[in-house]
């Protein structure tokens, strides 16, 4: 505690410059107390609302008992995140973004489940289920396996364990499938489209250049066309006895045996073959993209080197309990949160922070997993386990953000339950009205029959979700983590970002700003009369004028007797005589004349007397950070407007948005007040995002569309926020809006594109000028090209500002 600071039962630590309910101003004269009899700790800058000790974490809750949560419409509207029982199954074999669809939408109707979320990307199957539910589990596991097996045959599902993460999911997902067959699923699809197009080639050549039996070319269409499609027509055939009658697989069937019933047996059997091809390399960009983006948020290790007495055993991560001791080489990822024993080196921390300056660390120094160690080779005492370690709950992060589905995504759910449906009703329509009136039935037929091509909603339904997972990916790169789909669809819609002052703007440690002497007195004289008294001090305006002494190599003296005056400051003996050092109620307490003092615009004021004479005064204050001025002028950049929320003075609040660009400031706030403040931006520009250190700023965030945390990524922050950067650099803030904005941009081409391509084949088939080939372009091969237009979002150059 502080000299300057009263006593009382009830201890509240506040942050720069903040206030409590108790409705007064707590602002900097260096140690002043307020009339509600409470202790202020000030970390100066929070707020607190039931006078009891408060350590806000974010939105958290406090010790008081009382829950700070965000409540707002639209937000995590995911029913995933309602009360029950939760747990998570793997989906192995999961083939089909829209099959995916179906699956969530028939589990989530059995009664014991309260909600469930299926994430094609993650092939990860969140459940919410009733307490009595879960008492049966693998009961209703056996349940989703049953359904799922009735939409896709080949799906597995199996509860997913603390060691089935990110890319040991998809490992173990790829092994299982592999061990099923001698060869690979992506090997033997490769075969039977190599064998099928050898056998199509062969058909067109004697069909052009015709050998002996005329009926030869037709038996090679046939068998290639078992080859090619068999397994799509028997899936198709099993999925009908199971009530699946708008499946792609059924389409396809119906489209192709179509084409072979009208004589179109080349056309039957080229369309087979593509969109086997196609289907092939959507697979593998939709693979490759998990892996991508998995390689990029899964920094969790497979193996650590364990040290036991004097020799190295490799152990897997899972394994390591807290306390053991860890060798890390140079060039080696830190692989589990702890504490360097032994070693000293630079840390590059971007891969969690993304910040891009290495930091030095040495014995005693705490250091996160998923950083790398740049030059010493570290012994690191394990502190928390791999489950607990900052890059598992980075991952889960990631994935349960991946389970939050933005409006985009559950409106093209919805359309493509309509769109599927719809389409064939055309087709049939096509095929039988015109016909009737021209007599051409063979043409007709074969347009329709490029309308079921093109019904189903693949691509719709796996580009969207896969874009916002990429975004998430991107964002978890630069050290952002975002709370899902519907956090970066609200940021897109962000038009003014609010910001506290203290932590977020400034740096949130005191610095000597100016000292400024009075008399005969030098500016040495009385920095170092102020240290001598403050030199014990652990409050941070008292410590910041320390450490300002001692840089500059001042002598300080050892008071020979030192009294605090609470909420005043301190009365020592010094050589000179008797120094008063404190806020200006000290000066008047022992009635110094400041008379030729003049009002600072900014910062908190120390003064100084000597034998009760005024001697000058020290002007301390929070330093702005660096990139503060540049991050405003790219958030102004992107067409956001900011603003400034704080209970400091406003003079010194004023100063600091000078100083950044700031359009709006908003000063001498109580918690309440920056609420009613926030709200009114609101009013006038529309949505708004707030970011604070992630302690003290509940209420503003509970009432924001959008909240975020800025600091290290304290386990409270990452559980409250809506977005948490992992940094305390400001440039995080206009990264995150364009990460977003890019994200949704991407959404919305992709189903545009979608749509526009499906549209065009349509019309230009129903004029005559479409065939089944470019039918089957408008599905898998639009499909493969969304999948890879969201993927580039991981690029690092697709999001600048």
């Amino acid at each position: 505690m502080d000299k300057f600071e009263t006593q009382c039962p009830l201890e509240q630590h506040h942050n720069h410059g903040g206030s409590c309910s108790c409705g007064h101003e707590h602002h900097h004269d260096h140690g002043g107390s307020c009339s509600c009899g409470h202790e202020h700790h000030h970390d100066h800058g929070g707020s607190c609302s039931c006078g009891h000790e408060h350590h806000h974490d974010h939105g958290g809750s406090c010790s008081c008992g009382h829950e700070h949560h965000k409540e707002h419409p639209d937000r995590h509207p995911d029913a995933f995140l309602t009360d029950g029982v939760k747990f998570t199954c793997l989906i192995d074999h999961l083939g089909c973004a829209n099959c995916a669809a179906k699956m969530e939408s028939r589990i989530n109707e059995l009664p014991e489940v309260n909600a469930a979320t299926l994430t094609f990307a993650t092939k990860q199957l969140r459940v919410s289920v009733t307490p009595d539910a879960a008492k049966r589990e693998s009961e209703l596991i056996a349940k989703f396996q049953k359904i799922c097996s009735s939409i896709e045959s080949e799906v597995v599902v199996t509860k997913q364990h603390s060691g089935q993460k990110g890319k040991k999911a998809l490992q173990k997902s790829q092994e299982s499938s592999d061990k099923k067959h001698k060869f690979s699923e992506q090997q033997i699809d490769l075969f039977s489209i190599i064998i099928g197009a050898l056998l199509f080639a062969a058909g067109e050549l004697l069909e052009h250049f015709p050998i002996g039996n005329s009926l030869l070319p037709v038996w090679l269409y046939v068998i290639a066309y078992l080859i090619l499609g068999g397994q799509i027509v028997l899936t198709a055939v099993k999925n009908l006895t199971k009530g699946q009658i708008f499946d792609e697989n059924f389409l396809m069937s119906l489209a192709t045996i179509g084409a072979f019933a009208i004589g179109e047996f080349a056309e039957a059997v080229g369309v087979m073959l593509f969109y086997r091809i196609g289907e092939y390399f959507e697979e593998a960009a939709v693979s490759r993209s998990r892996s991508q983006i998995m390689e990029t948020v899964d920094l969790r290790p497979e193996v650590v080197n364990l040290i036991k007495k004097d020799s190295i055993k490799v152990i897997p991560a899972e394994e390591t309990q807290i306390g053991d001791l860890l060798l890390v080489r140079p060039g080696d990822r830190i692989p589990l949160d702890g504490t360097i024993v032994e070693g000293e080196t630079r840390l590059d921390t971007s891969p969690i922070t993304g910040e891009p300056v290495p930091i030095k660390a040495a014995v005693n120094d705490a250091v996160t997993s998923g950083c790398i160690n740049i030059s010493g080779q570290l012994k690191i005492r394990v502190a928390q386990t791999l489950e607990h370690s900052m890059v598992t709950r980075i991952l889960d992060s990631v994935e349960n953000a991946a389970a939050s589905k933005p409006k985009i995504d559950r409106f093209i759910t919805r359309f493509s339950r309509v769109y599927t449906p719809f389409v064939v009703i055309a087709a049939l329509a096509t095929a039988i009205l015109p016909s009737l009136f021209t007599g051409d039935w063979n043409h007709w037929i074969y347009t329709a029959l490029t309308f079921l091509v093109i019904s189903c909603p693949c691509a719709l339904v796996l580009s969207v979700p896969l874009a916002f997972f990429s975004g998430i990916g991107a964002g978890s790169k630069q050290g952002i983590l975002f709370k899902g789909g519907v956090s970066i669809e609200a940021l897109n819609n962000i038009s003014t970002v609010v910001m506290d002052k203290t932590g977020t703007i400034t740096q949130g440690n005191f610095a000597v700003q100016q000292t400024v002497p009075q008399g005969t007195y030098s500016q040495k004289d009385v920095l170092t009369l102020c240290a001598s008294c403050e030199q014990h001090s652990t409050h941070p305006i008292g410590v910041s004028i320390t450490a300002a002494a001692i840089e500059k190599h001042y002598t300080l003296e050892e008071p020979a007797s030192l009294t605090e005056i609470p909420g005043h400051g301190i009365q020592a003996k010094l050589a000179v005589g008797e120094v008063l050092v404190g806020n200006c109620k000290l000066m008047e307490k022992f009635h110094i004349k400041l008379s030729a003092h003049s009002q600072s615009s900014h910062g908190t004021e120390v003064f100084l007397a000597v034998n009760g004479m005024f001697a000058g005064y020290i002007l301390i204050s929070d330093t702005i950070k660096p990139e503060a001025e540049n991050a405003v002028a790219s958030l102004k950049r992107l067409h956001v407007k900011t603003a400034m929320l704080t209970g400091d003075t406003p003079e010194s609040a004023k100063a600091v948005a000078k100083k950044t660009g700031i359009d709006e400031v908003h000063a001498r706030l109580l918690p309440e007040e920056k609420l009613s403040k926030l709200q009114a931006i609101r009013s006038k520009h529309g949505a708004v995002m707030f970011v604070g250190d992630g302690i003290n700023d509940a209420p503003v965030l509970a009432g924001a569309d959008v909240g975020a945390a800025m600091g290290s990524g304290a386990d409270a922050a990452i559980e409250a926020a809506d977005v948490v950067f992992m940094t305390s650099n400001m440039q995080a803030v206009p990264q995150c809006i364009s990460i977003a904005k890019s994200t949704s941009r991407i959404a919305w081409q992709n189903v545009i594109f979608a749509l526009a391509i499906k549209a065009l084949v349509m019309v230009l088939g129903l004029s005559g000028h479409a065939s089944m080939w470019m039918a089957v372009f408008a599905d898998s091969g639009v499909a493969m090209l969304c999948v890879l237009n969201s993927v580039r979002i991981l690029s690092f150059h697709s999001i600048k500002q």
